[in-house]
C-alpha cells in the first residue's frame, strides 16, 4: 500500500495523527502485542506474522541492533523516546520511520510500550515545518500577526511584540489601534480589510507606522499580507508581515535628497541665489531650520584671507513656526563668539556636532535671549559644517533639528557635509564669476563716458544698461562730442559678441571715433576709418590666435550724425546700425530713411551720408538693437513701443528716456543696450555774423572792422584786439593761399568762435619761424593767443577756425 505524500506547495498533515500513523504495542518483555493496519502497510507483516513476536527477531536488522538498545535505553531511563530508527520490512529491504514511544500501565500493573510511527521523510517535513512556524513566531527578525476577520489581533510573533514595545501576550484580542497612532492605524486597516473582502495579497507595501508610545519618532514598515481559508473556503482572517524598513527608507531619502541638491544646487552664478538654494534643500527633508552664513569677502566676490571675521547672514529657511523671528536675518553682519560652535568650525575647518545641545552649551554664548527662545521652540541638534572650496573656506551652514525628536545622526552629518561641498563648489564658482564680472564691468565702465558735456546745439539723455551677468558684458557704447563751429557729434556703436574681447574693442573704436571727430570728418569719412580699424583689428586678432578655431569675431555696427545748431541741419551715416528715430515738436514719428552701409569690418563697400533739417525741439534717438529686440518681441513690436514711448508728453528729457526705458527694458537683458536721445536747439541769428569778402588787398582790414564792431554789439570790447589779430592772419592767409571766395563768420556760443572759409583744400600748418624768415610768425601766434584752433573740410573748400574763451 502506497504512503500518500503531500502536492507540493501544500502544507503536510501530522504523521501521527491516528489517519495517517502506524502502531504497534509491545509487552515488557518485547513482544509484540498489537499491530495496526497501518503497520501492515508501511512493513509488509500481517497481524497473524508479527503478534506474539518478540520485535527484535524480525523487526530489527543485526546492523541496527546497537542503535536501537540505546534507544530503549533512553526510553526506559525517560518513560518515553522521539526519533528515528531503520526498520526490516518483510521483503527484507531496510525501512526509516519515525517513533513516538510513550509507557502504558495495564490494571496487572504490567507494562507495555505503545509506538506510534510513521514514513521518517513526511516526520522529516512535519518538523521542518513546525521549525519554520517556531522560527516565525520566537525567532524570526520579521514582523508577524495574525488577525481575525475582524481584524482583530489573534496572535503576534516577538518582533511585533518589540516593534511596539507591548509583551506578546498582551496582543491577544486588541486592534491596531490600540498600537498605532489614527492615521498609520486607519492605512493599515484599509488595506487589510481590501485583502479580506477580495483574496488579493498585499505584497511589500510601505507606509509610516508610528507607535502611541512614542508618536514623534520616525518609522517606516513594509507590510505584507494574505488571506486564511481552510479547505472548505471559509475565511479564516488575515495574516500579516511588518518589515521595519526604516533605515532603507532614510537611506532611499538621503540619495533623493543628494540627487534633488544636484540639480537645485548652483542653478545660477549669483552667490546669494546659491545660499538661498542651499538651504531650500536642505529643510525640511534633513532639518527643521537651516541658516548659511558667508565671510564679507565672499559676499562681493572677492577671496577670503583669513577664516575669521565679520558674517554675513546669506540665507535662512526653517519650518519651524516662530524660527525665522529668533534667527538673524538675511544681511545682518555679526562675528561668532570662539566658543560656539560655529566659531570652532570655522578655526578648525572641520564639521562640529552637537546631537544633545543641552549637554553642549557652547552655543548660548553667541545670543543668550535668542539662544533661549530657540530652546523654547524645541532646538535640541545641530550640526554645523563648513563651506569649503579649492582649500579656502568661504563660511559655514549650520542645521537644526526642533519639530521633529530624534537628534541628527552620523548618517545625517554625511548628507551635510555632500550637501555642503557642493554648495562650497558653486558659490565658490559665482564668487568667481562674481569677481571677474565686476572687473569687466569697471573695465567696460572705464570705457563708456562717465557724463555727457553740456552743449547749446542739443540737450542730450542717455541710459546703458549692461547685459546680465551670464550673457557677459558688451561692446555697446555712445558719445557726444563737441566740434569746431558749434556743432556736435552724436555716436551710437555696437561690437559684435560679448565679454572682454568686445570690451576692449569698443573701446578702441570709441577712442578711434573721438580721433576723428577732432579732425572734423565728415559722417561717411569717419565710417570708412573706422571699417578700416576694424579690418585691422580682425588681422591682429587672426595672427594672434595663430588661425584656431575660437579666434575671436571682430566686427561692429556705428551710427554717426553731426548736428550744426547754427543751420538746423543733421548729417548722419551708419555703418549697418538701425537707423536713428525722429519725433518732430508736433509729434509726428519717423524713423529716418539712410543708406544702411555695410557692417564695419566687411571692407571695400562704400559709406554714404544724408542730411536733413530738423526743426528746433525735435528728438533724435540713436539705439543699439538691444533696446528694441528680445527674445520675447520682435524688431517691429520693439520699434512700436519706443515710437509710443517717445511721442509720450514730458517736460523733461530725463522723462522720455525713463519711459523708454520702462517700456523696452526687462530687468535683465541678454544684450547690453545703449540709447542716446537729443533735443535740437538752433543758435539765434544774432549770435552769428557771417560776410563774404572781396578779393582785395584791403580784405583783412575789412575783416578787422567788421569783428570790432560786432564785437561791440555784442559787449564783447575785451576780446576785440586778440579777435581782429586772429581775423587779420587767417584772412590773410586765405587770400595768400587759398582761393575765392573767403568768408569770414563769427559765432557767440560758451566760446567765441572764428571762421575763415576759402575754396582750396590746402590746409596751414604751424611752424616755428627762425630769425632770418620773414613770414610764418602769424598762426604761430593765433596759436599762443587763442583757446584752440583748427581746420574742417568741405567738398568745396576748407574752414580754419579758432575759439576765444570770453571773459
Amino acid at each position: 500500500m502506497d504512503v500518500p505524500v503531500p502536492a507540493i506547495g501544500e502544507a503536510p498533515e501530522d504523521p501521527f495523527t491516528v489517519s495517517r500513523s502506524a502502531w504497534a504495542v509491545l509487552d515488557d518483555r518485547g513482544r509484540v502485542v498489537g499491530w495496526s493496519e497501518r503497520a501492515e502497510a508501511l512493513l509488509g507483516y500481517r497481524p497473524g506474522e508479527a503478534l506474539g513476536r518478540a520485535a527484535a527477531e524480525f523487526l530489527v536488522h543485526p546492523a541496527d541492533r546497537d542503535a536501537v538498545l540505546t534507544a530503549v535505553a533512553e526510553c526506559e531511563r525517560e518513560r518515553g523516546w522521539y526519533g528515528v530508527l531503520p526498520v526490516l520490512h518483510r521483503s527484507g529491504r531496510r525501512v526509516e520511520l519515525g517513533f513516538r514511544a510513550r509507557t502504558v500501565t495495564r490494571v496487572d500493573l504490567r507494562s507495555e510500550w505503545f509506538l506510534v510511527a510513521a514514513p521518517a521523510e513526511e516526520v522529516a517535513q512535519w518538523e521542518a515545518d513546525r521549525s519554520v512556524l517556531d522560527g516565525l513566531f520566537r525567532r524570526s527578525p520579521i514582523g508577524l500577526a495574525v488577525h481575525a476577520p475582524d481584524l482583530s489581533i489573534l496572535r503576534v510573533n516577538r518582533a511585533i511584540a518589540r516593534f511596539s514595545e507591548v509583551p506578546v501576550e498582551q496582543h491577544r484580542g486588541r486592534r491596531i489601534g490600540d498600537f498605532l497612532i489614527g492615521p498609520d492605524m486607519e492605512t493599515v486597516e484599509e488595506r487589510l480589510r481590501r485583502v479580506l473582502e477580495t483574496g488579493e495579497p498585499l505584497i511589500f507595501t510601505e507606509q509610516p507606522c508610528r507607535v502611541r508610545r512614542d508618536p514623534g519618532r520616525e518609522r517606516m514598515v513594509a507590510i505584507s499580507a494574505f488571506r486564511m481559508q481552510d479547505p472548505s473556503g471559509r475565511v479564516l482572517g488575515v495574516t500579516e508581515t511588518v518589515e521595519d524598513v526604516t533605515d532603507r527608507h532614510r537611506a532611499r531619502r538621503r540619495l533623493s535628497l543628494l540627487n534633488r541638491a544636484s540639480t537645485r544646487i548652483g542653478t545660477t552664478l549669483d552667490v546669494a541665489q546659491t545660499a538661498r538654494e542651499l538651504a531650500d534643500v536642505a529643510v525640511p527633508d534633513l532639518a527643521d531650520a537651516v541658516m548659511v552664513d558667508l565671510l564679507e569677502p565672499v559676499i562681493r566676490g572677492e577671496e577670503p584671507v583669513q577664516a575669521s571675521g565679520p558674517m554675513r547672514r546669506a540665507a535662512v529657511q526653517a519650518v519651524v513656526p516662530g524660527a525665522l523671528k529668533v534667527m538673524y536675518p538675511v544681511g545682518e553682519v555679526f562675528s561668532f563668539d570662539r566658543r560656539t560652535p560655529q566659531a570652532k568650525c570655522l578655526i578648525e575647518q572641520s564639521p562640529v556636532v552637537e546631537f544633545e545641545l543641552e549637554s553642549s552649551p557652547g552655543w548660548y554664548f553667541q545670543d543668550p535671549e535668542r539662544s533661549r527662545r530657540a530652546v523654547a521652540l524645541g532646538a535640541h541638534s545641530l550640526i554645523v559644517v563648513p563651506l569649503i572650496a579649492r582649500g579656502l573656506i568661504l563660511g559655514i551652514v549650520s542645521l537644526w533639528r526642533a519639530r521633529r525628536p530624534e537628534a541628527f545622526e552620523e548618517d545625517d552629518l554625511t548628507l551635510a557635509e555632500e550637501f555642503a561641498a557642493r554648495a562650497a563648489v558653486c558659490i565658490d564658482n559665482a564668487r568667481r564669476f562674481t569677481q571677474e564680472h565686476r572687473a569687466a564691468l569697471t573695465l567696460q565702465r572705464s570705457l563708456l563716458p562717465h557724463g555727457l558735456p553740456e552743449h547749446r546745439a542739443v540737450e542730450v539723455a542717455h541710459r546703458y544698461l549692461p547685459a546680465d551677468p551670464a550673457a557677459g558684458i558688451g561692446g555697446d557704447w555712445f558719445d557726444v562730442i563737441p566740434l569746431s563751429g558749434a556743432r556736435v557729434a552724436l555716436v551710437v556703436g555696437d561690437v559684435v559678441g560679448h565679454g572682454l574681447h568686445a570690451a576692449a574693442t569698443m573701446g578702441r573704436l570709441r577712442a578711434a571715433v573721438h580721433t576723428l571727430a577732432n579732425l572734423d570728418l565728415a559722417p561717411d569719412e569717419v565710417l570708412s576709418h573706422l571699417d578700416d580699424l576694424v579690418n585691422r583689428l580682425a588681422d591682429e586678432q587672426e595672427m594672434a590666435d595663430g588661425g584656431s578655431q575660437s579666434q575671436q569675431i571682430v566686427g561692429a555696427t556705428c551710427l554717426y550724425a553731426v548736428y550744426d545748431p547754427v543751420a538746423g541741419q543733421c548729417t548722419l551715416a551708419r555703418a549697418g546700425h538701425l537707423p536713428p528715430a525722429v519725433v518732430t515738436p508736433d509729434g509726428r514719428f519717423s524713423l529716418l530713411d539712410l543708406p544702411a552701409g555695410p557692417p564695419l569690418g566687411l571692407g571695400g563697400l562704400p559709406f554714404e551720408a544724408a542730411e536733413l533739417q530738423l526743426a528746433e525741439g525735435s528728438l533724435l534717438a540713436l539705439y543699439t538693437d538691444g533696446l528694441v529686440v528680445a527674445r520675447d518681441r520682435d524688431l517691429d513690436t520693439g520699434l512700436q513701443r519706443l515710437r509710443e514711448a517717445l511721442c509720450r508728453p514730458a517736460q523733461l528729457l530725463e522723462e522720455t528716456c525713463t519711459a523708454v526705458e520702462d517700456a523696452l527694458l526687462p530687468k535683465f537683458s541678454h544684450d547690453d543696450v545703449a540709447l542716446l536721445i537729443a533735443r535740437t536747439r538752433v543758435l539765434a541769428a544774432e549770435n552769428v555774423a557771417s560776410w563774404e569778402l572781396p578779393a582785395e588787398p584791403t580784405a583783412a582790414a575789412r575783416a578787422r572792422r567788421l569783428t570790432t564792431s560786432t564785437l561791440a554789439e555784442w559787449g564783447l570790447d575785451e576780446l576785440a584786439f586778440i579777435a581782429e589779430l586772429t581775423v587779420s592772419e587767417l584772412v590773410t592767409n586765405a587770400y595768400r593761399y587759398g582761393g575765392a571766395p573767403v568768408i569770414l563768420r563769427l559765432i557767440r556760443d560758451r566760446v567765441l568762435i572764428c571762421e575763415v572759409s576759402d575754396g582750396s583744400s590746402t590746409s596751414p600748418h604751424l611752424r616755428r619761424a627762425r630769425m632770418t624768415d620773414e613770414g610764418g610768425r602769424g598762426l604761430f601766434l593765433v596759436a599762443q593767443l587763442t583757446e584752440r584752433w583748427g581746420t574742417r573740410y568741405a567738398r568745396d573748400g576748407k574752414t580754419v577756425w579758432t575759439e576765444l574763451p570770453l571773459p
